[in-house]
């Protein structure tokens, strides 16, 4: 059995999309952020010494980081069908849009997160470094999407899901409008029914605590 450590707003939204989409039992343990100053509860910390989510159990094995726990269970339940073969070129861009998710694109979208929530608009130097990196990362996603459904050939990936918690943020602020093939991509990707239960999940899990 797989369980799944869930913190409501937080990368684990990757993860239990996937759960959905491999259709393999699970259960999830569901925490809640702190009201005031947005963090993840201490509990957490009982299962992770970091006390970020998400967090699986499997096979006795804590795993944290989205990335690792999006390869571990598609090799382990979903590798015929969710990431391209070893030996084809797709595989190589597969691990490095696994890896953009996470490593480009996060850092501009929560240095910006965190400067509004600081109140810093005086900062010209952050503001524009802020602007200039998220514009010249999103103008590469979006064109790298033209006229394609998924962002490796032409099967859902892992590196969709990676990708999937990153546009949710963006739309949420309303910053697709000008990247007309990420926002057909992010469309798309919310119309499986795996995407629909684990945001439909999401928020009764937000709602039960």
């Amino acid at each position: 059995m797989i369980t799944l450590h869930h913190l409501n707003q937080s990368r684990s939204l990757r993860i239990l999309w996937l759960l959905e989409e491999l259709g393999q039992p699970y259960e999830v343990v569901s925490y809640q952020r702190h009201a005031k100053t947005h963090l993840a509860p201490d509990s957490l910390k009982n299962i992770h010494p970091l006390g970020k989510s998400p967090v699986i159990e499997l096979d006795g094995q804590v795993i944290a980081e989205s990335g690792a726990i999006t390869q571990v269970l598609i090799e382990r339940f979903g590798a015929d069908r969710l990431r391209p073969a070893i030996d084809t070129k797709d595989y190589a861009s597969y691990l490095q849009w696994m890896d953009f998710s996470e490593s480009s694109l996060m850092v501009p979208l929560l240095l910006e997160l965190f400067t509004r929530s600081a109140g810093v608009t005086d900062n010209d130097f952050l503001n524009n470094y802020i602007a200039k990196e998220k514009h010249n990362l999103l103008s590469y996603l979006d064109n790298e999407l033209k006229g394609k459904t998924y962002i490796v050939g032409d099967q859902l990936t892992g590196a969709d899901f990676m990708l999937s918690f990153d546009l949710i943020m963006l739309n949420q602020r309303g910053l697709l409008d000008n990247y007309p093939n990420i926002k057909s991509y992010a469309q798309n990707l919310a119309k499986f029914d795996s995407h629909r239960r684990a945001l439909a999940l999401e928020a009764k899990y937000a709602n039960s605590n």
